[in-house]
């Protein structure tokens, strides 16, 4: 069995299930799927696709610094939103979170989300 970590921080939104926020082996860390919810309250962000985008950055921001990284340490990034109309929007606001080189990634449309967010996005990390 592989050497793991499991990393949790209260900037973030807890586990809204049975997983971790992420789980660190090695030197990587795979991230949980991070909705839009803030982390204090537990809500969903407001329904623009900026806002909750914005929050999931937040969220992925906040799991990534606990694992010892930042948003520049991630490799992969799957993004998943309810409507593609939003592609556009959302690569913009990854723009400002964001330096090149970008990390690999996926945009994917998918039916539904929990909460009924807008737009999820999970990822891998490796750290130095």
């Amino acid at each position: 069995m592989p050497n793991k970590a499991v990393i949790h921080t209260e900037n973030a939104p807890k586990a809204i299930g049975p997983y971790s926020q992420a789980i660190k082996v090695h030197n990587t860390v795979y991230l949980s799927g991070q909705i839009p919810l803030d982390p204090i309250t537990m809500e969903l962000q407001d329904s623009s696709i900026e806002a909750q985008t914005k929050q999931v950055f937040e969220n992925l921001s906040a799991v990534a610094k606990a694992a010892g990284g930042s948003l520049q340490d991630i490799v992969k990034l799957n993004i998943f939103m309810t409507d593609l109309e939003n592609f556009n929007t959302v690569n913009g606001i990854m723009e400002s979170y964001f330096k090149q080189p970008y990390p690999a990634r996926a945009a994917i449309g998918v039916a539904q989300l929990p909460r009924a967010a807008a737009i999820e996005m999970d990822a891998i990390m490796v750290l130095s």
